[in-house]
């Protein structure tokens, strides 16, 4: 009984079965055929391999959303080089708000050489060179936030040598809180000193030939560090042509949330604008010496989040490749093999002739030639 109701449902499936079945005599192979079906597969195989790494492969997407985090405070990463003593700047911060921000909260004074090591210059030559591909490539970011954590740490390395003469930069490193609306960070000379009135600092007790303002900026951020992230103005360096000159980098600061498979971060991303020029009273180019870091915040967040392809969305994408090479080669080959039967088989010249017609022309031959037999006899 069991048999027998086994047979039953397997004869009652193949009665379900929509498809077409044809036997295999009824199939006419040939050559052609089978040249195309190779080259199908072979283009089924290889599509399908590319969808596989398009599968595997992620993308950034960017939201832009209001940014409504107006307490906050915002963390200023700085690591800058001056050409001067330690004892002749200072760094501090003023806001709108007048809110004044002293460097002794979270800023070290180091003395240093601002001549570089070898092993340092191989550094920052290697950095200005990321930067410049990635001022022509933009797609680059999105390749260093899929591999934050995985790049190497972006910081000055350690010299390897020891200097032979007395340090003549200060190294001014750390991290600044400061309130989330525009602001003014900036190196001048002379320590600052709160005021009640405004802002100084203790200029009077430096000599002109002490200035300096030759620079380089290591590292300037915004928000939480993430390793192998570059940002705009790491690596670089700035020569003052003299003693009494001014450099003013303009910063749009744009808060960025950072939602990766290797990273969930609250950071921010920003734009600069650089200028500089010697200050001279007597050519009506007036101003303070130093380095002005003027940074405004934008009122738009961005949320960059790291997509990938949902398996179900590749499995349809690769049906359509097979089903659509397999179809599209079949109607091609019927095709060609269509025209090439019509072009070089039934129309040409003397290749075919109705029987019909053959055997009306050996009458006609045999006719005439019995009628020039006569007439010579």
């Amino acid at each position: 009984m069991r048999r027998l109701n086994r047979k039953k449902t397997l004869n009652l499936v193949r009665e379900l079965d929509a498809f077409p079945k044809i036997p295999e005599s009824y199939v006419e192979t040939s050559a052609s055929g089978g040249t195309v079906s190779l080259l199908a597969f072979t283009a089924m195989a290889l599509l399908a391999i590319l969808e596989f790494f398009v599968y595997r492969d992620t993308w950034m997407k960017y939201d832009y959303t209001v940014d409504k985090d107006f307490s906050s405070k915002l963390k200023i990463n700085i690591d800058v080089t001056v050409a001067m003593k330690c004892q002749y700047v200072g760094a501090d911060v003023l806001d709108l708000a007048e809110t004044m921000v002293i460097s002794s909260d979270g800023l070290v004074y180091e003395p240093v050489a601002f001549e570089l090591s070898p092993q340092q210059r191989i550094w920052q030559r290697t950095l200005q060179l990321i930067q410049s591909r990635l001022q022509e490539e933009h797609a680059l970011q999105d390749v260093l936030f899929k591999s934050a954590f995985k790049g190497a740490p972006t910081a000055l390395p350690p010299r390897e040598d020891t200097i032979l003469w007395p340090p003549d930069a200060c190294r001014i490193h750390g991290y600044l809180y400061v309130n989330k609306v525009a602001g003014n960070f900036h190196i001048t000379v002379g320590k600052a000193i709160p005021h009640p009135r405004g802002h100084a600092h203790l200029a009077a007790l430096v000599s002109h030939d002490s200035y300096n303002f030759s620079h380089r900026i290591d590292h300037l951020s915004f928000g939480e560090i993430i390793p192998g992230i570059i940002n705009p103005l790491d690596g670089t360096e700035k020569i003052a042509s003299d003693y009494n000159h001014m450099f003013q980098y303009f910063i749009t600061v744009v808060p960025t949330k950072l939602d990766t498979y290797k990273i969930s971060a609250d950071t921010h991303q920003y734009s600069v604008t650089e200028r500089e020029r010697a200050i001279n009273h007597a050519a009506g180019s007036h101003g303070v010496s130093g380095i002005f870091m003027k940074y405004d915040i934008s009122s738009l967040m961005v949320t960059v989040t790291e997509q990938h392809m949902p398996l179900w969305k590749f499995l349809i994408r690769l049906c359509g490749i097979i089903g659509g090479i397999f179809s599209t080669t079949g109607m091609l080959h019927a095709l060609v093999g269509f025209l090439f039967d019509i072009v070089c088989c039934r129309f040409k010249l003397g290749s075919y002739k109705p029987k019909s017609d053959a055997l009306l022309d050996g009458h006609l031959n045999s006719h005439s030639a019995l009628i020039t037999e006569n007439s010579k006899h």
